[in-house]
């Protein structure tokens, strides 16, 4: 069972899962469903929608985290056009899982915006850029938009 250490764990394990052949045509969202040790009980395929958007149902992820008994979650949507940067309704859709998931006591750990270059993680503040160095991947950190 994968384990979530950090962001960037969290990352690598949705980019793992993602249909690659859709991450860069169509927003898609997914949530990774966590034990009390951050290990992944389930991954969670929440929504698709068009090239601009993507629209939740947040008590059909509540429910999937119930139905589990995850203790916490960690969701992702991709950006088809590359932007790391949130749109308001990025910023939203976080803030209003952030008071359900509390509300029922479970752990909302972050939320990922995903490109197959790189990530924001609102739990960080910061986006995560892709880098390759010969031949070896690492993430350089950004500052917040």
């Amino acid at each position: 069972m994968p384990k979530v250490h950090d962001s960037q764990s969290a990352y690598q394990l949705f980019i793992s899962v993602w249909n690659q052949n859709r991450i860069d045509l169509v927003e898609e969202f997914k949530v990774l469903l966590l034990n009390r040790a951050m290990h992944v009980i389930g991954v969670y395929h929440a929504a698709s929608g068009s090239t601009s958007g993507v629209v939740v149902d947040t008590k059909l992820i509540l429910v999937s985290a119930l139905k589990t008994n995850a203790h916490s979650i960690i969701m992702a949507h991709n950006h088809p056009s590359g932007n790391l940067k949130p749109s308001p309704q990025d910023c939203d859709q976080t803030q209003k899982m952030k008071i359900a998931c509390k509300a029922l006591d479970i752990e909302m750990a972050d939320h990922l915006i995903i490109t197959n270059d790189g990530y924001y993680s609102f739990g960080d503040g910061l986006s995560h850029e892709k880098k390759k160095i010969n031949g070896s991947v690492y993430f350089e950190c950004q500052q917040p938009f």
